[in-house]
């Protein structure tokens, strides 16, 4: 790294080239921070998720960031226990990294893999290394909402105290959205440490292409029908009990085709309802390519976003920016008091619709449906607000100028915050 430069360093499981909105984030801000000045690593697993992708190699220049790509083990993926395992592997090699390597002006940790803001705290009390959070999600909270640990039990307040001491040592923590900020100012952070940035999109990347300019319709058959498409990670904080039962209702439709882009643990399970029933209205694809974003989210002329309820707060799904960056309308299936509800409804690019205060949630989303297919005109006023609230608030010049404000501020500040005294 140039020593004349700020140095900063990101700590993530994946990176470029990973098609995983995670990792195209953080390629984002670390090359836009690179080209503002700062000299950007990145420390991330050498493991990626571009199907038949070369070997990744161990260290590498791009696009003027530095990225050091640690070992890890190998082990299944689709096994729990191996992706466990894998997991662990790399904090192992992320901790001698950070304790024993190089030190920076800033480290970054991020929230994927889960609690791996501890190596940075232990950076930060063994060597005095500033660092901070960029919280996009909350842990253990995600795997309480769904499940997966059991509210009150040992280990779910093991990991909640964990967590609670990163949080305290971190120099500053950056997080998604109103709803996240309050959990976080529950967890005890204090309100100077927290920062608001919200996720984003490139307007270069993703930008309306009308109908007749988008190969993608004539290469999956779909030029003249209303695609309801979901795009993104189908994972354990979605729902999709609404999303099928339309698909089932509107199967006779055959105007109306329903589109998943993407993977994720619910896939199989999506992929099973769209078999057992034998709906002819359901496709589900693989990501698409960077350089194709806009091409795909262009092909919807609905985009639908899902979230558990219990999930408010924990979680900010990025394909609402993406759905507003090509102009499209939005349909929330998921809690009222989230980020994502409230910025359709402020910015008035769609419909929220909340299954704890509807009777009847499926029939909703329907009617939603179906007032988009008869009414064009007002879909497409309710895209064109989208496009421009996100080129206002939400791309991504927009948020890494926050980036960099908020990083030179910390570096300005000669007054470190302290670690504060484990809670007894």
């Amino acid at each position: 790294m140039e020593q004349s430069k700020p140095t900063v360093r990101f700590v993530a499981l994946r990176y470029y080239p990973s098609v995983r909105a995670t990792a195209q984030h953080l390629t984002d801000l670390a090359e836009g921070l690179a080209k503002r000045g700062y000299a950007v690593e990145v420390l991330c697993g050498a493991e990626d998720d571009v199907p038949d992708a070369p070997r990744l190699p161990k260290t590498q220049v791009h696009n003027g960031v530095r990225i050091r790509r640690v070992r890890t083990t190998g082990f299944n993926r689709a096994s729990t226990l191996g992706r466990a395992v894998n997991t662990l592997s790399f904090y192992g090699s992320i901790f001698f990294a950070l304790v024993f390597g190089p030190t920076c002006d800033l480290l970054v940790m991020l929230t994927a893999p889960p609690m791996a803001g501890l190596m940075g705290a232990c950076a930060r009390k063994l060597r005095g290394q500033r660092f901070g959070v960029w919280s996009l999600d909350l842990h253990p909270e995600a795997e309480i909402a769904v499940g997966m640990l059991r509210e009150g039990h040992w280990p779910a307040r093991f990991l909640q105290r964990v967590d609670r001491y990163i949080l305290r040592q971190a120099d500053f923590v950056v997080d998604l959205g109103r709803c996240m900020r309050q959990r976080l100012l529950d967890k005890g952070v204090r309100p100077e440490r927290l920062t608001t940035i919200p996720v984003w999109s490139k307007k270069e990347d993703i930008a309306p292409v009308p109908a007749e300019e988008n190969p993608l319709l004539d290469q999956l058959g779909i030029r003249g029908r209303f695609v309801v498409m979901y795009s993104g990670n189908a994972g354990i904080l979605h729902r999709f009990e609404e999303a099928l039962e339309a698909m089932r209702r509107l199967r006779d439709r055959r105007e109306i085709v329903f589109l998943f882009v993407g993977g994720g643990v619910r896939r199989k399970e999506i992929e099973a309802f769209a078999e057992t029933h034998e709906l002819p209205n359901f496709r589900y694809l693989d990501y698409f390519p960077r350089d194709r974003i806009k091409y795909s989210l262009s092909m919807a002329d609905v985009h639908l976003i899902t979230l558990k309820t219990r999930a408010s707060g924990i979680a900010v799904p990025s394909k609402l920016y993406g759905a507003m960056a090509a102009a499209k309308p939005l349909i929330m299936v998921g809690p009222e008091a989230s980020e994502i509800s409230l910025t359709i409804r402020e910015v008035g690019c769609g419909y929220v619709i909340d299954p704890e205060r509807v009777a009847d949630p499926a029939t909703a989303l329907e009617e939603a449906i179906l007032s988009l297919v008869e009414d064009r005109a007002r879909a497409e006023a309710m895209g064109a607000r989208g496009r421009e609230a996100f080129l206002r608030q939400y791309e991504c010049e927009v948020a890494v100028g926050q980036w960099k404000a908020l990083l030179d501020g910390v570096l300005a500040s000669r007054d470190t915050p302290k670690p504060v005294t484990a809670e007894r």
